[in-house]
C-alpha cells in the first residue's frame, strides 16, 4: 500500500519488533557477538566482545537486515505451526538440503557490508559454532531453517564491518605518521 492509502511505516516499531522476535526465538546480541569474536579474533587480537556486540547492533539497525530477520522468523514460525502449503511446508520444516531460499535471504544481509562477509558466512554456515549449533538442532519442535542462516549472516556482516573499520583505522594511523615525517 502506498502512503496515499494511509499506510506509513514506523521504523521504531520495526526495530523493536526485530529485537523482540530475536529474543522470543532465543537469540541474543551477545551470542551473535561471540560468533563475531570467533571470526575476527585472529585478525584483531585486541578486539573485545563489547566491540563485537556494538557492531552486531549496527548491523541489526539496518532496515534491510530487519526485514530479513522478520521475514525469516515468520516463515520459521509458520512452518512450526504447519501453516504453509505443501511441499513448502515439508521443505522448510525439514530444512531441505536443496532448498536454498534460507541462504539467499541471509545473503541479503551479508551484501550490506561487502564481499568479505561471504567467506565469513560460508564458514559459520558450514561449521555451525555457538548459537548456530543450537538453532540447527532438529528437535522436531522448533524450526529455525531461516533463523540459523540469518544469525550467521548478521555475524558475518558485523565481522566484515569490523574488518573494514579496522583497515580504515590502520590507514589513518599510517597517514598521520607519514604527515609527521
Amino acid at each position: 500500500m502506498s502512503e496515499a492509502n494511509g499506510y506509513r511505516l514506523n521504523s521504531k516499531e520495526v526495530a523493536e519488533a526485530t529485537d523482540q522476535w530475536l529474543a522470543k526465538r532465543g537469540v541474543t546480541k551477545g551470542q551473535i557477538g561471540q560468533l563475531v569474536m570467533l571470526l575476527q579474533k585472529d585478525y584483531f587480537p585486541e578486539l573485545t566482545l563489547d566491540e563485537c556486540i556494538a557492531n552486531v547492533e549496527r548491523v541489526i539497525s539496518k532496515r534491510e537486515v530487519q526485514n530479513a530477520i522478520l521475514t525469516g522468523i515468520q516463515l520459521d514460525m509458520l512452518a512450526e505451526e504447519g501453516k504453509l502449503l505443501p511441499p513448502l511446508q515439508a521443505m522448510i520444516q525439514n530444512d531441505e538440503g536443496l532448498y536454498g531460499c534460507d541462504e539467499v535471504l541471509a545473503l541479503s544481509i551479508v551484501n550490506v557490508y561487502g564481499s568479505i562477509g561471504f567467506t565469513n558466512f560460508g564458514y559459520v554456515d558450514k561449521f555451525k559454532p555457538g548459537i548456530l549449533k543450537k538453532l540447527n538442532d532438529k528437535n522436531g519442535k522448533d524450526c529455525h531453517t531461516f533463523l540459523d542462516d540469518i544469525v550467521g549472516a548478521i555475524a558475518a556482516a558485523a565481522s566484515s564491518r569490523i574488518a573494514h573499520r579496522k583497515q580504515a583505522e590502520r590507514e589513518a594511523a599510517l597517514e598521520a605518521i607519514q604527515a609527521e615525517e
